[in-house]
């Protein structure tokens, strides 16, 4: 079963990360998965936190000569900005824990409700945790699954659907998104609507304000029989569906055709099937998904990001200490950091799909699971 644990605060001197069940064998180096912290860190809208970091990852464990031991997979991310909190954060009695004291939840955080889930006066024991520093590390840890997808023939890409008002309504296919987003400082596939959305982040960073938006991702490659019909908690949407929502900040998520296909008819939501070389279906309205089990098609969903609730120009709160009213405390943060969770969104797909293909074909060394999936393929064309 491949599974994952992380830790760490925002603020802390770093992220580790504990992966287990990769099979044997698998190429990785950490470089690769440079590539993809540096891109989470990019976009335009981010705020002066990616200044200063300059995310790296160690294996310290689980990796030699560039492969995989099947032995667990322990990550190390260090915090670059630990040393301006190394007073404040310190682990031990003697940090100075009553400086840069926060009182004041902000609106849409985890501040106020996460304070009187575990008992805490000071908003910085909850905050530490609950910001998106968090999802450097599962960027790293998905990215390793997104190596497993690749020697098995799949491609995850990703690109910004919309950011505030403005939507991108091109619709090239995912193998030419790479090159369309790599020239766009938003991730955006389509030059006239990427200026507007930047245009709309300066909007919006004038009026103290933030901006969401829609990242899609897609997958091609994607053997048919991943996930189950048979219980809840084995349905292939579902599970993308949760770990999407579990990224800080998205609140919807939709696959294929999505909440459109709530007021279309039968007739022209759902995928007709033909046979020729093969069963195919001209259209992908489903998604990729059917039942709950992949069928084939290109995986495509998309996740809504809201506006990250820490602003320039607080909303009102109360005061924990006095529950007098007060503005939102104001932690340095992005204006939009949608280009961001398309990043991250890439990385926790990647993942789910990992622990479906390693759940479907098995295999404690790359080459088995090779053999396993090539074997399946070739009942399935015969059908």
């Amino acid at each position: 079963m491949l599974r994952f644990l992380d830790a760490g605060e925002s603020h802390g001197p770093a992220l580790v990360g504990v992966v287990e069940g990769l099979p044997a064998g698998l190429p990785v180096t950490t470089g690769y998965i440079d590539a993809q912290l540096a891109a989470r860190q990019g976009g335009y809208g981010r705020g002066g936190r990616m200044g200063i970091e300059r995310d790296r990852v160690r294996f310290l464990s689980g990796v030699r000569g560039g492969l995989t031991m099947g032995s667990p997979v322990s990550l190390l991310i260090i915090n670059r900005d630990w040393s301006n909190w190394r007073r404040v954060m310190d682990s031990g009695p003697g940090a100075a824990v009553d400086e840069r004291v926060v009182t004041r939840p902000r609106p849409g955080h985890a501040d106020l409700a996460g304070v009187l889930k575990y008992g805490h006066s000071d908003i910085r024991n909850i905050l530490e945790r609950s910001s998106a520093r968090e999802t450097a590390m599962r960027v790293a840890v998905g990215t390793l699954a997104r190596r497993l997808l690749e020697e098995l023939g799949a491609s995850v890409y990703g690109r910004v659907k919309a950011i505030g008002p403005v939507t991108d309504s091109s619709e090239p296919p995912p193998q030419a998104w790479p090159e369309l987003t790599a020239v766009s400082r938003v991730s955006c596939t389509d030059p006239a609507a990427g200026g507007a959305m930047i245009a709309a982040i300066d909007q919006a960073r004038e009026a103290g304000d933030t901006l969401g938006g829609v990242v899609e991702i897609a997958v091609t490659g994607v053997p048919p029989g991943l996930g189950s019909h048979v219980h809840w908690d084995r349905r292939l949407d579902g599970r993308l569906a949760g770990a999407l929502m579990s990224i800080q900040g998205i609140k919807g998520v939709e696959v294929g055709a999505g909440f459109a296909a709530a007021g279309a008819p039968g007739s022209a939501v759902h995928d007709e099937i033909v046979y020729g070389s093969g069963f195919t279906r001209p259209t992908n309205r489903a998604g990729g998904i059917e039942g709950g089990i992949s069928n084939g098609q290109v995986l495509l969903v998309r996740a809504a990001m809201k506006p990250i609730p820490t602003l320039g120009r607080p909303l009102a709160s109360v005061d924990l200490a006095t529950h007098e009213p007060v503005r939102a405390a104001y932690e340095r943060s992005d204006v939009c950091a949608v280009p961001a969770a398309m990043v991250v969104a890439e990385a926790v797909v990647a993942w789910e799909l990992g622990r479906a293909v390693l759940e479907k074909f098995g295999g404690d060394n790359l080459a088995d699971l090779k053999a396993g999936l090539s074997l399946y393929q070739s009942r399935v064309r015969q059908v």
